[in-house]
């Protein structure tokens, strides 16, 4: 549910809202990954700052889409197609 909630956040460039442990985040979503261990993992731009961090998804609830706020990426996202 988190990646197809994430995957039309990244396809549409809006911006997402969601609990991180106890941290509220408000983030521009660039990619959907796996870390080392296997782990699912998203890539994105907190909007008050100027650099890409990650977020496992296992930390993350009360996801929140902004459907009318969209963003430009910092890096360009190119869509994979299987």
């Amino acid at each position: 549910m988190k990646s197809l909630l994430f995957t039309s956040a990244i396809r549409n460039r809006n911006r997402v809202k969601f609990l991180y442990g106890s941290e509220e985040v408000n983030l521009e979503p660039y990619y959907i990954a796996r870390n080392k261990t296997g782990k699912k993992i998203l890539y994105g731009k907190i909007s008050s700052l100027n650099e890409i961090k990650s977020f496992e998804y296992d930390k993350m609830c009360n996801i929140r889409i902004f459907s009318f706020e969209k963003f430009s990426p910092v890096i360009p996202i190119i869509p994979r197609f299987n």
